[in-house]
């Protein structure tokens, strides 16, 4: 017998049109709902990102073992397929299959640890690092609207469901582990210059040993034994080290004597975009067309200056040399404890580069260079070109600015170094001082410093009629000429990883604000950390940021260390400008004579 269908309700029965009304009679207070509904909102959003944009799968069972296996990566930390499936919260058979799965899409990559292929390592895949980055990214944003008020849809996304945009967002992922690990006897062996790129480096290096699948033997040292070490290892019948880091002005003087592998067959063969790197640092590992080194580290020489200083004396930021001379004099109140302006004027290398860099600023570098559009040319300066300028007016306009500086200066500044003047800036200690773009990281990561986030950029003010200038520096990697042949494939290998534009990511993020490339500037993320990459980046676009002050040629090393000799007696009192200039010019001509330069 077939059963009644129920009668509708009655109309007196069916709920009032309008809000619910409670026991009071008044409306219910709906900030509870509307909390809810935003959260609801919030978590359905990022559902749909994490379905878009990391392909994962409904009830999103794999973000367990997509969790764990990137954590792990980050950490240096060697994943197997029982730790995975174990930390992945499903049924040992679950977990498998999903891995497997996973394996297949693409999404996890598999690495033989040992030549049997038995035993292997689980990564996540390149795809999978871009595909969570741009979910992190997404992510932030998301929280970001729903903590500033913004309206969360709840609807999903809206976005296409087409391959995802991290290019388009211009946000450079993680690096990923090679599909093959490093085939080397003794692991990686390599020589740094003890700057923040090593020290990130080393902090990351158990990333990069499980990225690169072997270990890493660094050493790192001071720039003068640094060059010793290089000068002594290219005398070794087979080279102690498969990478070096070598200075950029060293260049000239490392390609001429043979020390260095020209890398131009490997670029060749591989998928390099060697446009990504500015490219006076790709002109500066450049020698009659062959390149020996891929950019590590590119700093810009600045002024840097105290924005809340400036103001309260109302001193805007100079743009010419009389201008800074006189912000040095108006700023200087030493009885405040602070001092005009800071600067190297330690004897030898040091006072070489301020001297070197000021000459530029006035119009002249240090050498005869050939005049072009863009300044000067160093890449292939040969002959009459490396022939020292100290005779020049610029040099003497150089010596009498330094002279009057000092009047505005610390009482220590004759034996200030880079991270003197780095550490007197960041202390509150000067109100302008010329820095290395590689130890703003002392101010610009540190907020206990009064230069926090109150520091101006700007390139070097120039004489009257010169062009705006900031001296390049900075080091590369290179492979030394020595290497054992069969070494040379993995050395080359380890040195596209270590200069990628991930890998200096994660340089940047560890505390080297310097960056060799220009991706780097485009992504928001790095643009949050610090004001410097995108301030440098704006100088290489407009050309202003430049080697020729300090040209990358044979001999520029000894020209410098006598100029900073030099310079320094007559900063003491020792010489008069004229008897220091004629030295300096008398004593480099000799060395470039000897050396075989012209």
């Amino acid at each position: 017998m077939a059963a009644k269908r129920k009668r509708p309700p009655r109309e007196e029965h069916l709920a009032p049109e309008g809000p619910y009304e409670g026991p009071t009679g008044r409306p219910a207070d709906l900030k509870y709902s509307a909390e809810m509904l935003h959260t609801i909102g919030l978590v359905s959003e990022l559902r749909s990102e994490s379905m878009r944009t990391l392909g994962l799968g409904v009830d999103l069972r794999e973000m367990g073992i997509v969790l764990h296996l990137v954590r792990n990566h980050f950490l240096g930390r060697l994943t197997t397929l029982s730790t995975l499936a174990h930390e992945s919260g499903m049924s040992y058979s679950t977990a498998y299959r999903s891995i497997d799965a996973m394996i297949v899409r693409g999404m996890i990559l598999r690495r033989e640890r040992t030549s049997t292929g038995k035993s292997f390592s689980l990564h996540p895949s390149p795809d999978l690092l871009e595909r969570l980055q741009e979910f992190a990214y997404r992510t932030r944003r998301l929280i970001s609207a729903s903590t500033s008020g913004l309206e969360i849809s709840g609807q999903g996304s809206r976005r296409p469901s087409s391959r995802r945009n991290t290019d388009k967002l211009g946000v450079v992922p993680p690096p990923s582990v090679l599909k093959k690990k490093l085939q080397l006897s003794r692991g990686l062996r390599v020589l740094f210059h003890a700057d923040p790129t090593s020290m990130a480096m080393s902090g990351l290096r158990q990333q990069f040993e499980m990225i690169l699948g072997v270990g890493i033997r660094h050493r790192a040292m001071s720039i003068d034994r640094l060059r010793h070490e290089i000068v002594e290892n290219s005398k070794k019948q087979l080279s102690s080290y498969d990478l070096i880091a070598c200075d950029l002005p060293w260049f000239g003087d490392m390609i001429s004597r043979g020390r260095l592998l020209s890398l131009d067959s490997l670029i060749a063969e591989s998928e390099l975009d060697l446009g990504d790197f500015l490219p006076d640092s790709i002109a500066s590992v450049r020698r009659e067309g062959l390149i020996y080194g891929l950019p590590l580290l590119t700093t810009a020489e600045l002024l840097v200056f105290r924005q809340d200083i400036l103001r309260e004396a109302g001193v805007h930021p100079p743009q010419t040399i009389s201008g800074l001379l006189e912000a040095a004099s108006r700023l200087h109140a030493p009885k405040r404890g602070i001092s005009g302006i800071a600067w190297n004027g330690a004897r030898g290398t040091a006072l070489g580069h301020t001297f070197m860099f000021i000459m530029a600023a006035h119009g002249h570098p240090v050498l005869n260079l050939v005049q072009d559009r863009h300044g000067f040319c160093a890449e292939d300066a040969a002959g009459e070109h490396l022939r020292p300028a100290f005779d020049r007016p610029e040099a003497r306009a150089t010596a009498e600015l330094l002279r009057e500086l000092l009047a505005y200066s610390p009482p220590n500044v004759l034996s200030m170094t880079w991270i003197d003047r780095a550490r007197a800036y960041a202390e509150g200690e000067v109100a302008l001082a010329y820095c290395h773009t590689t130890l703003a990281n002392l101010f610009e990561l540190d907020d206990s410093s009064p230069a926090y986030r109150n520091t101006g950029y700007m390139a070097h003010p120039t004489a009257p009629g010169a062009r705006p200038i900031s001296p390049l520096g900075g080091y590369a990697l290179t492979i030394p000429s020595n290497i054992a042949p069969e070494r040379i494939p993995a050395a080359w290998t380890a040195m596209q990883a270590f200069t990628s534009a991930s890998a200096a990511k994660w340089f940047v993020a560890n505390g080297n604000l310097a960056s060799p490339r220009f991706s780097l500037a485009r992504d928001p993320e790095i643009a949050v950390m610090s004001p410097l990459i995108g301030a440098v980046d704006r100088l290489a676009r407009t050309g202003t940021l430049r080697m020729w002050p300090r040209p990358p040629v044979p001999g520029i090393s000894s020209v410098m260390i006598i100029a900073g000799e030099e310079i320094h007696d007559m900063l003491n009192g020792e010489k008069s400008i004229r008897t220091a200039l004629a030295k300096a010019q008398k004593r480099a001509d000799q060395a470039m004579r000897e050396r075989g330069h012209y």
